[in-house]
Protein backbone atom coordinates (compact mmCIF):
# COMPACT_ATOMS: atom_id res chain seq x y z
CA UNK A 1 0.00 0.00 0.00
CA UNK A 2 2.61 2.42 0.65
CA UNK A 3 4.40 1.63 -2.44
CA UNK A 4 1.43 2.31 -4.60
CA UNK A 5 0.89 5.67 -2.71
CA UNK A 6 4.61 6.60 -2.81
CA UNK A 7 4.29 5.72 -6.44
CA UNK A 8 1.13 7.56 -7.01
CA UNK A 9 2.70 11.08 -5.63
CA UNK A 10 5.11 10.49 -8.54
CA UNK A 11 2.67 10.47 -11.36
CA UNK A 12 1.09 13.25 -9.76
CA UNK A 13 3.98 15.56 -9.44
CA UNK A 14 6.57 14.59 -12.37
CA UNK A 15 3.09 14.27 -14.96
CA UNK A 16 1.23 17.46 -16.35
CA UNK A 17 -1.84 16.36 -14.45
CA UNK A 18 -0.99 18.16 -11.29
CA UNK A 19 -4.25 19.12 -10.20
CA UNK A 20 -7.02 18.42 -7.67
CA UNK A 21 -6.34 14.74 -7.08
CA UNK A 22 -2.66 15.42 -5.95
CA UNK A 23 -3.80 17.85 -3.23
CA UNK A 24 -6.53 15.26 -2.01
CA UNK A 25 -3.73 12.44 -1.98
CA UNK A 26 -1.52 14.49 -0.32
CA UNK A 27 -3.89 15.51 2.49
CA UNK A 28 -5.52 11.79 2.76
CA UNK A 29 -1.78 10.37 2.98
CA UNK A 30 1.15 12.38 4.22
CA UNK A 31 4.41 10.34 3.60
CA UNK A 32 7.53 9.57 5.55
CA UNK A 33 11.06 10.13 3.36
CA UNK A 34 12.49 7.10 5.13
CA UNK A 35 9.23 5.06 4.08
CA UNK A 36 9.73 6.49 0.54
CA UNK A 37 13.73 5.94 -0.06
CA UNK A 38 13.01 2.49 1.14
CA UNK A 39 10.24 1.61 -1.12
CA UNK A 40 11.79 3.33 -4.52
CA UNK A 41 14.73 1.97 -6.48
CA UNK A 42 17.55 4.62 -6.21
CA UNK A 43 17.25 5.77 -9.62
CA UNK A 44 14.23 7.67 -8.22
CA UNK A 45 15.88 8.64 -5.29
CA UNK A 46 16.32 12.69 -6.62
CA UNK A 47 12.84 12.79 -7.61
CA UNK A 48 11.58 11.51 -4.44
CA UNK A 49 13.84 14.44 -2.53
CA UNK A 50 12.13 16.92 -4.83
CA UNK A 51 8.73 14.90 -4.10
CA UNK A 52 8.95 15.10 -0.78
CA UNK A 53 10.25 19.10 -0.51
CA UNK A 54 7.27 19.87 -2.14
CA UNK A 55 5.09 17.59 -0.23
CA UNK A 56 6.56 20.09 2.89
CA UNK A 57 5.99 22.65 1.28
CA UNK A 58 1.98 21.87 0.66
CA UNK A 59 1.94 20.41 4.27
CA UNK A 60 2.95 24.11 5.33
CA UNK A 61 0.18 25.57 3.78
CA UNK A 62 -3.80 25.90 3.29
CA UNK A 63 -5.03 23.31 0.78
CA UNK A 64 -7.69 25.35 -1.64
CA UNK A 65 -9.60 22.79 -4.11
CA UNK A 66 -10.60 25.50 -6.50
CA UNK A 67 -8.85 26.66 -9.55
CA UNK A 68 -8.52 29.63 -11.09
CA UNK A 69 -11.00 31.03 -13.81
CA UNK A 70 -10.42 30.76 -17.03
CA UNK A 71 -7.78 33.31 -19.46
CA UNK A 72 -8.84 34.90 -22.28
CA UNK A 73 -6.56 37.25 -24.16
CA UNK A 74 -9.38 38.79 -25.79
CA UNK A 75 -11.35 39.41 -22.30
CA UNK A 76 -12.39 42.81 -23.61
CA UNK A 77 -15.07 40.59 -25.79
CA UNK A 78 -15.75 38.78 -22.53
CA UNK A 79 -16.18 41.77 -19.93
CA UNK A 80 -19.78 40.47 -19.41
CA UNK A 81 -18.76 36.88 -17.93
CA UNK A 82 -16.89 38.65 -15.70
CA UNK A 83 -18.60 41.66 -14.71
CA UNK A 84 -22.50 41.69 -15.31
CA UNK A 85 -22.94 45.21 -14.65
CA UNK A 86 -21.72 45.68 -18.57
CA UNK A 87 -24.59 43.60 -19.74
CA UNK A 88 -26.28 45.11 -22.82
CA UNK A 89 -24.37 48.39 -22.35
CA UNK A 90 -22.94 49.06 -25.46
CA UNK A 91 -26.54 48.47 -27.00
CA UNK A 92 -27.67 46.18 -29.48
CA UNK A 93 -27.87 42.30 -29.62
CA UNK A 94 -24.70 40.65 -29.48
CA UNK A 95 -23.19 37.69 -29.59
CA UNK A 96 -19.64 36.66 -28.95
CA UNK A 97 -17.97 32.76 -28.48
CA UNK A 98 -14.36 32.01 -28.37
CA UNK A 99 -12.19 28.80 -27.98
CA UNK A 100 -8.81 29.02 -26.09
CA UNK A 101 -6.08 26.59 -26.75
CA UNK A 102 -3.51 27.49 -23.64
CA UNK A 103 0.02 25.75 -23.52
CA UNK A 104 -0.70 23.90 -27.26
CA UNK A 105 0.96 20.37 -26.78
CA UNK A 106 1.24 20.10 -23.00
CA UNK A 107 -0.74 17.31 -21.89
CA UNK A 108 -3.81 17.90 -19.73
CA UNK A 109 -3.54 21.96 -20.74
CA UNK A 110 -6.83 24.10 -20.18
CA UNK A 111 -9.07 24.25 -22.93
CA UNK A 112 -11.52 26.75 -22.83
CA UNK A 113 -14.64 27.92 -24.22
CA UNK A 114 -16.90 30.85 -24.23
CA UNK A 115 -20.41 31.62 -25.63
CA UNK A 116 -22.00 35.45 -24.27
CA UNK A 117 -25.60 36.65 -25.75
CA UNK A 118 -26.26 40.33 -24.30
CA UNK A 119 -28.91 42.59 -25.26
CA UNK A 120 -30.25 46.31 -24.77
CA UNK A 121 -33.42 46.01 -23.61
CA UNK A 122 -34.08 49.27 -21.83
CA UNK A 123 -36.04 50.27 -25.41
CA UNK A 124 -38.89 47.95 -23.82
CA UNK A 125 -37.78 46.99 -19.93
CA UNK A 126 -35.35 49.46 -17.40
CA UNK A 127 -33.00 46.38 -17.63
CA UNK A 128 -30.53 44.89 -19.75
CA UNK A 129 -30.33 40.58 -19.69
CA UNK A 130 -27.98 38.10 -21.28
CA UNK A 131 -26.68 34.91 -20.83
CA UNK A 132 -22.55 33.66 -20.26
CA UNK A 133 -22.06 30.11 -20.61
CA UNK A 134 -18.18 28.95 -20.56
CA UNK A 135 -16.43 25.45 -20.45
CA UNK A 136 -13.57 24.81 -19.03
CA UNK A 137 -11.26 21.59 -18.91
CA UNK A 138 -7.82 21.23 -17.41
CA UNK A 139 -6.28 17.82 -16.71
CA UNK A 140 -9.18 15.28 -15.30
CA UNK A 141 -10.91 18.27 -14.05
CA UNK A 142 -13.94 19.38 -16.23
CA UNK A 143 -16.18 23.10 -15.42
CA UNK A 144 -18.96 24.41 -16.77
CA UNK A 145 -20.86 27.56 -15.76
CA UNK A 146 -24.41 28.92 -17.32
CA UNK A 147 -25.58 32.23 -15.66
CA UNK A 148 -28.55 34.82 -16.28
CA UNK A 149 -26.92 38.22 -15.95
CA UNK A 150 -29.19 41.20 -15.47
CA UNK A 151 -28.16 44.63 -15.38
CA UNK A 152 -29.87 48.06 -14.55
CA UNK A 153 -28.60 51.02 -16.60
CA UNK A 154 -28.26 54.19 -14.59
CA UNK A 155 -28.08 57.12 -16.91
CA UNK A 156 -25.76 60.21 -15.59
CA UNK A 157 -26.60 63.43 -17.86
CA UNK A 158 -23.37 64.37 -19.31
CA UNK A 159 -21.28 61.88 -17.93
CA UNK A 160 -21.99 58.21 -19.08
CA UNK A 161 -23.82 54.85 -17.33
CA UNK A 162 -23.51 53.25 -14.55
CA UNK A 163 -24.24 49.98 -14.77
CA UNK A 164 -24.95 47.47 -11.75
CA UNK A 165 -25.10 43.76 -12.00
CA UNK A 166 -26.22 40.46 -11.03
CA UNK A 167 -25.19 37.01 -12.78
CA UNK A 168 -27.33 33.85 -11.10
CA UNK A 169 -26.93 30.32 -12.39
CA UNK A 170 -25.45 27.11 -11.88
CA UNK A 171 -21.70 26.01 -11.63
CA UNK A 172 -21.44 22.33 -12.81
CA UNK A 173 -18.18 20.17 -11.96
CA UNK A 174 -16.69 16.87 -12.74
CA UNK A 175 -13.64 14.85 -12.78
CA UNK A 176 -12.80 11.76 -14.88
CA UNK A 177 -9.37 10.27 -13.29
CA UNK A 178 -7.74 7.79 -15.64
CA UNK A 179 -5.43 6.57 -13.24
CA UNK A 180 -2.49 4.34 -14.46
CA UNK A 181 -1.92 2.05 -11.08
CA UNK A 182 1.89 1.39 -10.09
CA UNK A 183 0.98 -2.59 -9.62
CA UNK A 184 -1.97 -4.63 -10.93
CA UNK A 185 -3.74 -3.46 -8.15
CA UNK A 186 -5.81 -0.09 -7.32
CA UNK A 187 -5.41 2.20 -4.82
CA UNK A 188 -8.88 2.45 -3.47
CA UNK A 189 -7.94 5.89 -1.96
CA UNK A 190 -7.67 7.60 -5.26
CA UNK A 191 -10.68 10.13 -6.10
CA UNK A 192 -13.23 8.51 -8.50
CA UNK A 193 -15.22 9.81 -11.16
CA UNK A 194 -17.61 12.29 -10.27
CA UNK A 195 -20.08 15.26 -10.84
CA UNK A 196 -21.95 18.00 -9.07
CA UNK A 197 -24.07 20.72 -9.67
CA UNK A 198 -24.62 23.65 -7.65
CA UNK A 199 -25.58 27.40 -7.47
CA UNK A 200 -23.03 29.84 -8.73
CA UNK A 201 -23.24 33.92 -8.01
CA UNK A 202 -21.85 37.10 -9.99
CA UNK A 203 -21.94 40.56 -9.12
CA UNK A 204 -20.03 43.65 -10.48
CA UNK A 205 -20.46 47.36 -11.36
CA UNK A 206 -19.39 48.85 -15.06
CA UNK A 207 -18.90 52.26 -16.15
CA UNK A 208 -19.25 54.01 -19.86
CA UNK A 209 -18.36 57.36 -20.56
CA UNK A 210 -20.52 59.12 -22.52
CA UNK A 211 -18.16 59.90 -25.41
CA UNK A 212 -17.38 55.77 -25.44
CA UNK A 213 -13.89 56.77 -24.75
CA UNK A 214 -13.12 55.23 -21.19
CA UNK A 215 -14.73 52.39 -19.13
CA UNK A 216 -14.10 50.58 -15.61
CA UNK A 217 -15.87 47.88 -13.80
CA UNK A 218 -15.59 46.30 -10.27
CA UNK A 219 -16.87 42.80 -10.43
CA UNK A 220 -16.62 39.07 -7.88
CA UNK A 221 -17.54 35.97 -9.65
CA UNK A 222 -18.23 32.53 -7.13
CA UNK A 223 -19.83 34.85 -4.69
CA UNK A 224 -21.71 31.69 -3.35
CA UNK A 225 -18.36 29.59 -3.31
CA UNK A 226 -20.98 26.72 -3.38
CA UNK A 227 -19.32 23.61 -2.92
CA UNK A 228 -19.63 20.02 -4.99
CA UNK A 229 -19.22 16.58 -3.06
CA UNK A 230 -17.68 13.39 -4.71
CA UNK A 231 -16.80 10.61 -3.32
CA UNK A 232 -12.95 8.31 -3.66
CA UNK A 233 -13.23 4.14 -4.51
CA UNK A 234 -13.23 4.10 -0.86
CA UNK A 235 -16.32 5.82 -0.52
CA UNK A 236 -14.64 8.17 1.54
CA UNK A 237 -15.86 12.04 0.60
CA UNK A 238 -14.28 14.67 -1.33
CA UNK A 239 -15.54 18.08 -2.28
CA UNK A 240 -14.53 20.33 -4.57
CA UNK A 241 -15.13 24.12 -3.83
CA UNK A 242 -15.04 27.45 -6.01
CA UNK A 243 -12.51 30.09 -5.49
CA UNK A 244 -14.35 33.53 -5.09
CA UNK A 245 -12.62 35.94 -8.00
CA UNK A 246 -11.81 39.54 -7.80
CA UNK A 247 -12.03 41.41 -11.15
CA UNK A 248 -10.51 45.08 -11.94
CA UNK A 249 -10.91 46.35 -15.18
CA UNK A 250 -10.45 49.36 -17.23
CA UNK A 251 -9.48 50.71 -20.73
CA UNK A 252 -9.32 53.93 -22.73
CA UNK A 253 -9.11 54.74 -26.47
CA UNK A 254 -7.37 57.39 -27.99
CA UNK A 255 -9.21 58.48 -30.95
CA UNK A 256 -8.17 59.67 -35.08
CA UNK A 257 -4.62 58.63 -34.50
CA UNK A 258 -3.91 58.66 -38.16
CA UNK A 259 -6.48 56.42 -39.63
CA UNK A 260 -7.75 54.68 -36.49
CA UNK A 261 -8.22 54.64 -33.21
CA UNK A 262 -5.80 53.19 -30.51
CA UNK A 263 -7.72 51.08 -27.55
CA UNK A 264 -5.70 50.49 -24.35
CA UNK A 265 -7.41 47.69 -21.94
CA UNK A 266 -6.13 46.49 -18.46
CA UNK A 267 -7.90 43.63 -16.47
CA UNK A 268 -6.51 42.54 -12.88
CA UNK A 269 -7.47 39.16 -11.30
CA UNK A 270 -7.08 37.38 -8.08
CA UNK A 271 -8.70 34.96 -6.09
CA UNK A 272 -6.64 36.63 -2.89
CA UNK A 273 -4.31 34.02 -2.90
CA UNK A 274 -2.35 34.60 -6.55
CA UNK A 275 -3.04 38.06 -8.79
CA UNK A 276 -2.83 38.25 -12.34
CA UNK A 277 -2.98 40.77 -14.76
CA UNK A 278 -3.51 41.71 -18.74
CA UNK A 279 -2.28 45.12 -20.46
CA UNK A 280 -3.20 44.86 -24.22
CA UNK A 281 -3.38 47.96 -26.77
CA UNK A 282 -4.47 47.62 -30.28
CA UNK A 283 -4.36 49.71 -33.17
CA UNK A 284 -7.93 49.76 -34.76
CA UNK A 285 -7.89 50.64 -38.92
CA UNK A 286 -10.86 52.59 -39.77
CA UNK A 287 -13.19 49.90 -37.51
CA UNK A 288 -12.43 47.60 -40.21
CA UNK A 289 -9.11 45.53 -39.19
CA UNK A 290 -7.08 45.52 -35.59
CA UNK A 291 -3.60 44.62 -34.88
CA UNK A 292 -2.03 44.58 -31.11
CA UNK A 293 -0.07 43.56 -28.00
CA UNK A 294 -1.03 41.76 -24.92
CA UNK A 295 1.13 41.51 -21.93
CA UNK A 296 0.20 38.59 -18.74
CA UNK A 297 2.76 38.71 -16.31
CA UNK A 298 4.78 35.31 -15.25
CA UNK A 299 2.73 33.82 -18.19
CA UNK A 300 2.54 34.87 -21.52
CA UNK A 301 3.46 37.65 -24.60
CA UNK A 302 0.79 37.91 -27.33
CA UNK A 303 -0.46 39.14 -30.36
CA UNK A 304 -3.79 40.02 -31.73
CA UNK A 305 -5.09 40.23 -34.73
CA UNK A 306 -8.83 40.90 -35.72
CA UNK A 307 -10.78 41.51 -39.19
CA UNK A 308 -14.60 42.82 -40.09
CA UNK A 309 -15.41 41.05 -43.20
CA UNK A 310 -18.94 42.47 -42.82
CA UNK A 311 -20.36 44.79 -41.05
CA UNK A 312 -21.09 44.40 -37.47
CA UNK A 313 -18.90 40.65 -37.55
CA UNK A 314 -15.82 40.65 -35.90
CA UNK A 315 -12.96 37.38 -36.34
CA UNK A 316 -10.33 37.67 -33.80
CA UNK A 317 -7.29 35.91 -33.16
CA UNK A 318 -4.35 35.63 -30.87
CA UNK A 319 -1.22 33.89 -30.26
CA UNK A 320 0.36 33.34 -26.86
CA UNK A 321 4.02 32.91 -26.54
CA UNK A 322 4.67 31.61 -22.84
CA UNK A 323 7.30 33.06 -20.75
CA UNK A 324 7.09 30.94 -17.66
CA UNK A 325 8.52 27.81 -16.62
CA UNK A 326 6.48 26.07 -19.25
CA UNK A 327 8.03 27.87 -22.65
CA UNK A 328 10.64 25.31 -23.44
CA UNK A 329 7.78 22.25 -23.79
CA UNK A 330 4.47 24.76 -25.07
CA UNK A 331 4.41 25.84 -28.58
CA UNK A 332 1.84 28.79 -27.43
CA UNK A 333 -1.86 29.34 -26.78
CA UNK A 334 -4.33 29.99 -29.65
CA UNK A 335 -7.47 32.10 -28.92
CA UNK A 336 -10.19 32.32 -31.61
CA UNK A 337 -12.53 34.88 -31.13
CA UNK A 338 -16.48 35.35 -33.36
CA UNK A 339 -18.98 38.28 -32.41
CA UNK A 340 -21.60 39.59 -33.95
CA UNK A 341 -24.26 42.23 -33.23
CA UNK A 342 -27.60 43.40 -34.74
CA UNK A 343 -28.61 46.98 -33.70
CA UNK A 344 -32.37 47.71 -34.00
CA UNK A 345 -33.25 50.65 -36.59
CA UNK A 346 -34.71 53.53 -34.19
CA UNK A 347 -38.08 53.57 -33.02
CA UNK A 348 -40.65 55.35 -35.54
CA UNK A 349 -41.71 58.85 -34.55
CA UNK A 350 -45.25 59.05 -35.01
CA UNK A 351 -47.35 62.10 -35.87
CA UNK A 352 -50.87 62.46 -35.83
CA UNK A 353 -52.83 65.52 -37.73
CA UNK A 354 -56.08 66.96 -37.31
CA UNK A 355 -58.50 66.05 -39.62
CA UNK A 356 -59.68 69.58 -40.65
CA UNK A 357 -55.60 70.29 -41.27
CA UNK A 358 -54.91 67.57 -43.91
Amino acid sequence: MVENTTKAYLTCFFTSNFSFFCTLLIKKFPININIAILVLSMKDFMKAKILLFSLFSFACTTLLFGQQDKLITHFMYDKMSLNPGKTGIDGGICATTMYRNQWDRVNGAPNSAVLNVEADLTRFIPVNAGISFYHDHIGFNTQNNVLLNVSYPLEIPYVGTLGFGLGIGIVNFGMNPEWVPPTTMNDASLPSEFSGTNLDLNFGIYFKDEDNRFYAGLSSTHLSESAILGVSLESSQISYNTARHYYAMGGYTFKDIGDGDIEANALIRTDLIKVSADINARYIWKNIAYGGLTYRNSDALAVMLGYKPIRNLTIGYSYDVSINKLASVSRGSHEIMLRYCYYLPPAPIMKSKHPRWL
